[in-house]
Parts: C-alpha cells; sequence; structure tokens
C-alpha cells in the first residue's frame, strides 16, 4: 500500500479508535481479552481499508467492520474461551464521597447485555452511541423497519433480565 493510503488509514483510525473500544467493551469481559479483539478488529480495518470506497461514513463502516469481526471471534470462541466476570473488577475510586448509583446501573446493564446473542448486542450498542435506525440498519445490513423491530423486542427482553 502506499504511504498516503497508510497515512489517511492511521488518521482515520485514531480519530475513531473509541468505536473500537466500544465494540471491545461489549463483547469482552477483560482487558487482556479487549485488546486481543481490539488488535483484530485493527488487523481487519487495516485489510478491508483498500476496498473501502466512502460509499458511507468511515464510521459507520468502521462500526460494521468491527462488529462483523467481534460476532465471528466471539462466535469461533463461545465454547473454548473463559472470561471474567465484568462485575468481579474492583475500581479504584478517590477517596471523596462518591455515588456509585451510575456506575451500579451501567453495570447491571453490561451485565444484561452480556445475555443477549450477538446480533442484539450490536442493536444495543449501536442504538446507545445515539445512532437512528436508518444508520443502525445500513450497519447491520438488514432493513430500517427491521431493525425497529429487532430493537422493540431487544428493549423488551432487557427489561425481562433486569426486571425479573
Amino acid at each position: 500500500m502506499n504511504k498516503e493510503l497508510e497515512h489517511s488509514f492511521v488518521e482515520e483510525l485514531e480519530k475513531n479508535q473509541n468505536i473500537v473500544h466500544k465494540v471491545c467493551r461489549i463483547y469482552t469481559n477483560n482487558q487482556e481479552a479487549h485488546n486481543d479483539l481490539f488488535q483484530e478488529i485493527t488487523i481487519q480495518l487495516w485489510k478491508a481499508y483498500p476496498k473501502f470506497r466512502g460509499d458511507s461514513k468511515f464510521s459507520t463502516w468502521m462500526y460494521r467492520v468491527g462488529l462483523n469481526t467481534a460476532i465471528t471471534l466471539y462466535r469461533k470462541r463461545k465454547r473454548s474461551i473463559v472470561t471474567e466476570d465484568f462485575s468481579d473488577f474492583q475500581y479504584k475510586i478517590k477517596s471523596e464521597p462518591y455515588d456509585d448509583t451510575e456506575e451500579e446501573q451501567l453495570k447491571l446493564l453490561y451485565k444484561a447485555v452480556h445475555q443477549l446473542n450477538d446480533i442484539e448486542k450490536a442493536l444495543v450498542f449501536l442504538y446507545l452511541e445515539d445512532k437512528n435506525y436508518k444508520d443502525i440498519s445500513e450497519t447491520l445490513g438488514i432493513t430500517e423497519v427491521n431493525a425497529r423491530v429487532k430493537m422493540n423486542r431487544v428493549k423488551t427482553k432487557l427489561r425481562t433480565i433486569l426486571n425479573p
């Protein structure tokens, strides 16, 4: 690849790397698995970059490649990987008074999201990223109506998980 292509890829990746981190957080339970998935998504983005035509925003394309990579790896390794539960990690908290209500709610949400299937996780992730249904449908390769229906079902499923 030429230097210009390499430079533009690195620039876009640096600008949008939080997308990859967020995908990793949804599909992993510990830092080592997060790092491995981040590396694998970056490799897949690099391999696919020469074919990126710019038909969609780079970030939308990045979501799609990242989610597809995570789902593919998650399915391949589902039976063989042992991960630590996200809630088992200790967080360093400053000694000043701290209200952990929001953090506890996030832990519960992530625990519930980890019980969803791959596509449902992707839907929740994109929804929480404030993506509209048009962007969600383009990223996941489904119709906008299908995205809305699936999201409503996922919301119901999450309510059931969180409020049994």
